[in-house]
């Protein structure tokens, strides 16, 4: 592993051959559609008797589900068959990348590796790499039951760098046409063009460090947040794939004991493979995160949150927009609830410590977290009670990271449910 900006570094990248198409081949991220089993249906149908990484990952929508053991078993099975005859090119270096969105945007990202030590779930930890939202330690053992001992890892994690001066990923897109082409296709079920190049040359990997390490400097750090000057510098943050760092984390804090001090500077599993993108591109898009309550009604919904505003000392205003505003969907129609006093910072924190008191007198509810309003509305519309949120201002969240600590859980999402990362890339682990 070449040495970089320490945190984020050259690996050896794997893909199929170059005649292995991505609509196949690339499939969305996991936690994608979790109350939407159709999806998960169409992809398997599409990449059923194909190469795919379809079949080395778990859908949660099949967690807790009969199919998930024979799931778990099949995948070690597909990734040792994978290394020795699909996976048959290598990328010494990064990968650059251009996804190509539904409104038509270029999302530019970088794929590399995370070293491992630069990086912490641990609330009041400040590494380098740092989660933007709290980490659900209880989402982390399904996703180690993928990671502990498996041969090989695809990522969807992506990483954000607060680069308002484009100087990390944006020059490679004027040196693309020197580099090596490696994927240009369509993504399954509309999720977009995708394409990638390689960056091997010695010089350009150089750059990409330079920038990096001079967007993680203390000197950097102190002029972009002046109310920390002084606290240990962030580098990156995590944008999305949160839990999945975590449990790549989480695994290599099991490993490591077992490793001699030599052994621990280059063993494979400190690393996890992800994509950094630019938080300043205007391709990417900050989208809230909703929330749909199952099995309950709108009247349950609508006494609970009277009495959760009252213990709280917030004044609950229907029908009124207020400092912090969300709208309820039900079957019955949509009401805009507005709220004032004693809240949480973001609309969010007050929602979700909403639904955490709303849960634990309801345990026979459950709440799924959803992208888009369209999904709400209709999830909505079967019986649920759905709670949309207001956006969030991208130039906030490296502020808020930094000055306030990781974000509430399921804050925001980078982009539509279609537009996630897609399993392309993949890394040895053994």
């Amino acid at each position: 592993m070449a040495d970089c900006a320490d945190c984020f570094v050259p690996a050896k990248i794997l893909l199929p051959g170059a005649d292995t198409p991505l609509d196949h081949w690339a499939c969305i991220a996991v936690d994608q559609f979790t109350s939407q089993p159709a999806y998960w249906q169409k992809a398997e149908a599409l990449a059923a008797g194909k190469p795919s990484t379809l079949h080395m990952v778990l859908p949660e929508a099949y967690l807790n589900t009969p199919a998930a053991e024979p799931r778990l078993a099949a995948i070690r099975t597909t990734m040792a068959s994978y290394l020795g005859t699909v996976l048959t090119r290598q990328v010494n270096g990064f990968v650059y990348l251009e996804r190509t969105q539904q409104d038509g945007t270029i999302r530019q990202g970088l794929v590399g590796a995370v070293d491992l030590e630069a990086y912490s779930y641990q609330p009041g930890a400040k590494p380098a790499i740092r989660p933007s939202e709290n980490t659900v330690v209880s989402r982390i053992p399904p996703r180690l039951k993928v990671r502990r001992g498996a041969p090989l890892e695809t990522p969807h994690v992506m990483m954000l760098a607060d680069d308002p001066g484009n100087t990390l990923i944006e020059p490679l897109c004027a040196a693309k046409a020197t580099l090596p082409p490696l994927y240009d296709g369509e993504l399954m079920l509309g999720g977009g063009h995708l394409a990638g190049w390689a960056v091997e040359d010695p010089a350009l990997v150089a750059r990409v460090c330079h920038a990096l390490a001079a967007l993680g400097s203390q000197q950097a750090f102190d002029a972009r947040y002046p109310a920390a000057a002084g606290q240990p510098p962030i580098t990156l943050a995590v944008g999305d794939g949160n839990h999945s760092l975590a449990t790549a984390k989480a695994y290599w804090e099991e490993l490591k004991p077992t490793l001699t001090p030599a052994q621990q500077q280059a063993h494979p599993a400190r690393y996890c493979l992800a994509e950094v993108c630019n938080v300043h591109s205007p391709a990417i898009e900050i989208e809230p995160i909703h929330r749909v309550i199952f099995h309950s009604s709108l009247a349950s919904v609508l006494m609970q949150l009277a009495e959760f505003a009252q213990e709280n000392g917030i004044h609950l205003c229907p029908g009124e927009e207020k400092a912090q505003n969300f709208r309820l969907i039900s079957p019955q129609g949509e009401a805009n609830m507005g709220m004032e006093g004693d809240t949480e910072p973001l609309t969010v924190g007050t929602v979700e410590k909403f639904v955490a008191y709303f849960l634990a007198d309801h345990p026979e509810c459950a709440v799924d977290y959803i992208h888009g309003e369209d999904a709400v509305r209709s999830l909505a519309a079967k019986g649920g009670v759905g709670l949309l949120l207001p956006g969030l201002q991208k130039a906030d969240l490296f502020k808020g990271v930094v000055l306030g600590g990781v974000l509430p859980r399921k804050t925001f999402s980078m982009g539509h449910a279609e537009e996630k990362r897609y399993y392309n890339e993949c890394r040895a682990l053994v």
